[in-house]
């Protein structure tokens, strides 16, 4: 095994544990250089939420800080980066001020003593998001099948199972959903707040909802948690069937994960 072969080995090792944690992380890769530079095209490395280096190598102390900055941006907004290192002169030279983004490339300063150039592309990837669906009933086991094709880590959770020891929080982004329709729906609808999640949806009317809201007054459920929940849950389309609810709810949900922020081209692990 080549020193090439043995660092992708390390690197896919190293990508499918944090994988397997759901821990979001970005790859790094150098696709040009100019002049003398340590890391060469294609030299690769998994960088952290936080800015650190996981594995692998592309580059010593004054590249890491710049693609570090770089991958935490990316991982807070999900879009790729792309960064461009270059000598303070050159950047002078080409009228380029240091920090400036210019059509997608946001220029650094490359300190290194060997004064060369490189440019990196950093990749976010992010955990799969998971859906947790709180019942058992027609419309939960709808939204189940549904969510079979949009690559989501689904979760249900029957009546049965609806004490808040029960709860398991997640390093992915949670989209909760009570569907419990008349079954526990008090007990179902405090599990689903002690997620802490993004969206939190209740399957119901809004009178429903509202007769839950009155129950669960001065519950340390009650107050801001129940002002965020969607009820009823889903997109206004005339849904009648489970099948047109659920398709509503995940509609809704689709709508949430892929607009804002967080949404704009990072990968789902």
């Amino acid at each position: 095994m080549t020193p090439k072969q043995l660092l992708t080995a390390d690197l896919n090792n190293a990508a499918e544990t944090l994988r397997a944690s759901s821990t979001a992380f970005a790859i790094a890769t150098v696709v040009r250089t100019l002049n003398a530079t340590s890391a060469k095209p294609g030299a690769k490395a998994l960088v952290l939420a936080d800015g650190s280096i996981a594995e692998g190598w592309i580059g010593g102390g004054c590249i890491r800080s710049a693609v570090g900055h770089a991958a935490i941006e990316a991982l807070q907004d999900g879009a790729p980066k792309f960064v461009s290192l270059r000598p303070e002169d050159v950047l002078q030279r080409d009228g380029i001020e240091i920090g400036a983004e210019i059509e997608g490339t946001k220029f650094a300063k490359n300190g290194c003593p060997s004064q060369g150039s490189m440019d990196i592309f950093v990749e976010p990837v992010l955990p799969q998001p998971e859906l947790v669906i709180i019942g058992n009933s027609p419309v939960s086991h709808a939204l189940a099948r549904l969510a079979e094709s949009f690559d989501f880590n689904t979760v249900i959770r029957t009546e049965s199972s609806t004490d808040g020891a029960k709860v398991i929080k997640s390093n992915a982004r949670q989209f909760i959903v009570v569907a419990s329709q008349g079954k526990s729906d008090a007990q179902s609808l405090k599990q689903a707040l002690a997620y802490g999640a993004e969206y939190v949806a209740f399957v119901g009317s809004r009178r429903k909802f509202a007769a839950l809201v009155d129950n669960l007054a001065g519950q340390k459920c009650a107050g801001s948690a129940l002002d965020d929940v969607i009820a009823p849950a889903g997109l206004h389309i005339d849904a009648v069937t489970p099948d047109e609810i659920a398709l509503s709810i995940l509609a809704q949900i689709v709508q949430l994960r892929r607009c804002g922020h967080r949404q704009q081209g990072g990968a789902d692990v």
